[in-house]
């Protein structure tokens, strides 16, 4: 799931594990990193898209900043509240709202970009993922809104998983999209 190493190249003893080639996640801190994990109930889904909306309503106008499932939360929240959200920076979304229902007039005001790493090549189920993150980005264009895409191996960054925000080039990751937000006027 995170394409830190080859399908199948996970081991309990971490001494058999084998990162991808060029990796940059800190396969060292890998026993902490799945500490964090939280189970992931789809039957809430409600209840959390309550949440990101009443948060919106509280905190915004803002620009949101996503990672892969709360994608579709983010997203969701901006088709609620079009006029609360600057920007929306999704970095490696899995989830979207349903491309056949989605009013994309409503988000055309809202610049967005999707931020990739690496190896999505290798793994069918992100291929899959990312193909359905694109359809959702030209639908938006399509519509005369901003969906920019940043694939980082394109703009030089190498061996980045889908935990970005862990890798050893994260700082380099950041001013990117900082660089992005500069370009849309919403930071300096």
């Amino acid at each position: 799931m995170f394409r830190i190493g080859a399908s199948g190249s996970y081991s309990a003893d971490p001494g058999q594990r084998q990162a991808l080639p060029g990796s940059v996640f800190p396969a060292q801190a890998f026993e902490q990193f799945v500490k964090q994990g939280v189970p992931r109930w789809s039957t809430n889904d409600a209840a959390t898209q309550a949440a990101y909306d009443a948060y919106v309503q509280k905190a915004c106008p803002c620009v949101i900043l996503v990672h892969s499932q709360g994608g579709n939360f983010a997203f969701q929240a901006a088709l609620n509240q079009p006029d609360k959200i600057k920007a929306i920076i999704a970095v490696e979304t899995s989830g979207s709202p349903d491309l056949d229902k989605t009013d994309f007039s409503l988000l055309r005001k809202i610049p967005m970009l999707w931020v990739w790493g690496d190896n999505i090549n290798q793994y069918p189920l992100w291929q899959s993922i990312q193909t359905r993150q694109e359809k959702f980005r030209t639908n938006l264009v399509a519509a005369g809104g901003t969906a920019d895409k940043l694939s980082l191996p394109d703009a030089g960054l190498k061996g980045n998983s889908h935990v970005l925000m862990m890798d050893r080039n994260s700082d380099a990751v950041a001013a990117l999209v900082q660089n992005w937000l500069v370009k849309q006027g919403l930071a300096q």
